[in-house]
């Protein structure tokens, strides 16, 4: 493995030579380089998704190269090489666990869960030694938005800045829907209310103890699969969904649906 490793790092490193290198891999910086992260992230996502484990090697390897790209930049401006990133990492987790790695004992009965709540309170100790003051520092503004409003209820529940059952949570989400029904069509406010009621959903799926990103990912899917099955239907047809009726094509929606397609 550590050859492989080295490899890789050495195929980095005359990718960026200045003399020799690759036109396109000199031409990068730490901010262009960031959407194609997001990007490989995303295929990892994918791929896990769709079970398909032949797959996700290649674009774990994608991903893996990304991070060996920012340390290369960070290596050639002095700032800290691959070695770097890897001993922070280890030394992090080592940190983090020591009711694996240190003199800690995990007690009868311990989950999972309790261990995630050790987890933050190390995290949150890191926080305050770095500087760091509010519970709500360091997550990352970049983060998808249903994700970060995710992060930021997770993080105020640990200080109990939370409602202590889904209940609380549902009524909220009531509360605003009356708000975007009372709010002009049309209005400034109209935006936020919106926000405000996707915020509090994201509290209800949080209280059930589901990953909103993943939630809405599955709802995707199921949404693209149930039209194209209405596509094919129509195709059958001989018609296209432009040549079709929102009648028609509700029609057929219900019938894919009670298809459990």
């Amino acid at each position: 493995m550590a050859d492989n490793i080295q490899r890789l790092l050495t195929i980095m490193s005359r990718l960026r030579d200045p003399e020799t290198g690759c036109p396109w891999d000199l031409k990068q910086s730490y901010a262009t380089i960031v959407p194609y992260t997001l990007e490989e992230a995303y295929e990892v996502a994918d791929a896990i998704a769709r079970e398909d484990f032949a797959e996700l090697k290649d674009e774990l390897g994608d991903l893996l190269f990304q991070v060996v790209f920012y340390a290369q930049l960070a290596k050639e401006e002095g700032r800290f090489g691959f070695d770097d990133c890897v001993a922070a990492i280890c030394d992090k987790l080592e940190r983090r666990h020591p009711h694996v790695f240190g003199d800690i004992q995990t007690a009868d009965g311990e989950d999972a869960e309790a261990v995630l709540k050790n987890w933050e309170a190390l995290k949150s100790n890191e926080r305050k030694a770095s500087g760091q003051h509010s519970v709500l520092d360091n997550i990352p503004q970049a983060m998808p938005a249903l994700s970060r409003a995710n992060k930021l209820q997770k993080r105020c529940a640990t200080v109990g800045f939370d409602w202590p059952t889904v209940e609380g949570c549902w009524d909220k989400v009531k509360e605003e829907i009356l708000e975007v029904e009372q709010t002009a069509a049309g209005s400034p406010e109209l935006a936020e209310e919106l926000g405000d009621l996707m915020f509090a959903l994201v509290n209800v799926v949080r209280k059930h103890k589901l990953d909103p990103e993943a939630v809405l990912r599955a709802a995707n899917n199921k949404f693209e699969r149930r039209f194209r099955a209405v596509e094919q239907a129509l195709s059958d047809q001989g018609k296209s969904p432009q040549q079709s009726n929102l009648d028609e094509m509700e029609a057929l929606w219900q019938q894919v649906k009670n298809n459990k397609s």
